[in-house]
């Protein structure tokens, strides 16, 4: 009970380990990188605040708030939380039925729901939750923000194009600006696409440049110089404040039994970037990372930001690599960039008026355009074929349904296939070879190795739990096929690591029936978990302690005693050294002739 209650305050602590290495060349250079992620983070934070159906204030408040307390109390020295394409994403498929985007009522559902996904992760966070949520598929996040990445395209067609939003849904949305092709303003478009391709040609240039905000100025300008707002093109309304305030959402029970599954699904998709982003640039940095304790930063930081008008976030990949690229060396750069964004924002908040729609849909759309990983999907579909279908799966389900339906139709579906793996173990007949001038016992079938008549060597390799006992029943009828006179049997479990009740059954069947046939059954197993599991569970009661070994060469000696010597006296094989005092043929060398292998060729 101490050791807990210690666990709760350290990650609760506002005094952080990083702290203490705050030296005056380091702060100097996390300024420099908070600079630079302020002026990016800036028309992101608008963009993303669009996708998720929540006035622009709220995406930059979003950047101010999330990522000083996720810097803070995070585990990651690198990595930028904030507003994140994927979340925004799935906030809006899961709030839109229930309010109209931008009203009053719809912010109260996404602070309510950010609050709620705050306290999910933290709570995850305290129950050490975080090897199981980095357990799920890499192909899941891949396949879900394709499916994200192709929603959010065509949900902003209509904002290029100038055409009225209708439909819902991808096929929807297309028909309806089909249907509309009289709306299309080709300034509007020109505005989007030159927009695109500015961010595309800046980001070539210098990736250190703040493309996005390079971008929004350049096609903000030239919507001036065409008189964009004159000829009918939309223009972005003034923020009401770049301050957040504090404030209680105003919700009920009702409101929160409503919230609670997409709640869980906002917050496992975002602690499933966090740890991944946060991991990837601890391992490439030579740093520790302590997922757990990043669950909680996150946590927190949704938890407070909904308070205080920010909607729920996560770690950023760009401003992560960005933050990294340019000098960062600890979490203080984080809260620099949110400081500079603030002070970013007193500055040019006067002029979003002059932001033309067409020009955030064409930012929105690029950072769609990034969001799907051609050479991941590539490589994922030339190299695994259950990996492919978890992708497949996980998209098809986001773009015909909804996005948090994809990201749990597509955790089943990787869990489906890893327990389907997990129910084949590796299972082998293995025989004796020379390796090197020594014995070694190989696969049977791979190296074509002759096996003892009467004596059967097995392995298993995986969990032998009640998900691989069909598997391992049809391996070990196979293997009777094949060798009927062969009643002694030796089952090494030097690869099993996990032993349930359903896998003790199957060993205390096998022992009966190779009991009952006239012959025998020995085991060998070494790991002490493994040892206590099978006296726990009576295996070895059923076996007999003799018949219970840690090496496959004591349980050769003591099956070998046991074979029948009229059927040795008229063996012309002499599979086993063990054999060499056994009776033979006239004429047969009393050693045995072992196959000399290779690993290399196999």
């Amino acid at each position: 009970m101490p050791g807990r209650v210690l666990h709760i305050f350290n990650a609760f602590s506002p005094i952080r380990p990083w702290m203490s290495g705050l030296k005056r060349e380091s702060i100097g250079k996390d300024a420099i990188a908070g600079f630079t992620n302020a002026a990016i983070v800036l028309p992101q934070g608008v963009a993303f605040a669009v996708i998720a159906g929540l006035p622009p204030e709220y995406g930059l408040y979003t950047a101010m708030i999330t990522p000083v307390i996720a810097a803070i109390w995070g585990a990651s020295m690198v990595m930028v939380s904030g507003p994140t394409t994927a979340i925004s994403a799935v906030m809006f498929a899961t709030l839109s039925g229930m309010a109209p985007p931008g009203t009053p009522d719809y912010v109260t559902l996404a602070l309510t729901l950010t609050i709620l996904v705050g306290l999910f992760q933290i709570v995850a966070g305290l129950m050490r939750l975080g090897a199981l949520i980095s357990f799920i598929s890499h192909s899941v996040m891949v396949g879900f923000t394709a499916a994200a990445a192709v929603l959010i395209a065509v949900s902003q067609i209509s904002n290029a194009l100038g055409v009225e939003r209708g439909g819902d849904g991808v096929i929807d949305r297309i028909s309806h600006v089909f249907e509309n092709t009289h709306q299309v303003s080709p300034l509007a478009a020109v505005l989007a696409i030159a927009t695109f391709l500015s961010i595309f040609l800046i980001s070539r240039l210098n990736r250190r440049l703040p493309a996005y905000f390079l971008a929004l100025v350049f096609g903000s300008g030239l919507g001036w110089l065409l008189n964009a707002s004159e000829k009918g093109i939309a223009m972005f309304s003034a923020l009401p404040s770049v301050i957040p305030s504090f404030a209680v959402p105003d919700f009920d029970l009702d409101m929160l039994s409503t919230l609670a599954p997409g709640a869980a699904t906002v917050a496992f998709i975002g602690l499933l970037e966090a740890i991944s982003i946060g991991r990837a640039f601890a391992i490439r940095r030579g740093e520790k990372y302590d997922s757990n304790q990043e669950i909680v930063g996150q946590g927190l930081s949704n938890a407070v930001g909904g308070f205080v008008q920010a909607y729920a976030g996560s770690g950023s990949f760009t401003r992560s690599g960005l933050n990294a690229e340019s000098g960062a060396r600890t979490p203080l750069s984080a809260i620099f960039a949110a400081v500079f964004l603030l002070l970013l924002l007193l500055v040019v908040s006067p002029w979003v008026t002059y932001v033309p729609v067409p020009v955030m849909a064409g930012i929105i759309m690029y950072v769609a355009f990034k969001l799907i990983h051609v050479g991941e999907i590539r490589h994922i579909l030339d190299n695994s074929r259950s990996d492919t279908l978890i992708l497949v799966i996980t998209f098809l389900t986001g773009i015909t349904t909804h996005l948090d339906t994809a990201i749990v139709v597509g955790t089943i579906t990787s869990l489906t296939v890893f327990l389907r793996q997990s129910s084949a173990p590796f299972v082998a007949v293995l025989a004796p070879a020379l390796e090197k001038g020594q014995r070694s016992f190989r696969n049977v079938q791979l190296y074509d190795l002759p096996e003892c008549p009467q004596i059967r060597v097995q392995r298993m390799e995986g969990p032998l739990f009640f998900g691989s006992v069909e598997q391992l029943e049809a391996a070990f009828e196979k293997a009777e096929e094949r060798g009927p006179d062969q009643k002694i049997k030796v089952f090494s479990l030097k690869g099993v690591g996990k032993l349930d009740l359903a896998g003790a059954d199957f060993l205390i069947q096998q022992i009966k029936e190779a009991r009952q046939s006239g012959g025998d059954f020995h085991v060998v197993a070494m790991y002490p978990s493994l040892l206590r599991a099978l006296h726990r569970m009576h295996v070895v009661e059923k076996l007999g302690k003799d018949h219970l070994h840690v090496a496959k060469g004591h349980a050769i000696q003591a099956a070998t005693d046991q074979v029948d010597l009229d059927i040795c006296s008229r063996c012309k094989l002499r599979v086993f050294t063990e054999c060499a005092n056994k009776p033979k043929p006239t004429g047969l060398s009393s050693q045995p002739e072992l196959k000399r292998i290779n690993l290399v060729d196999r």
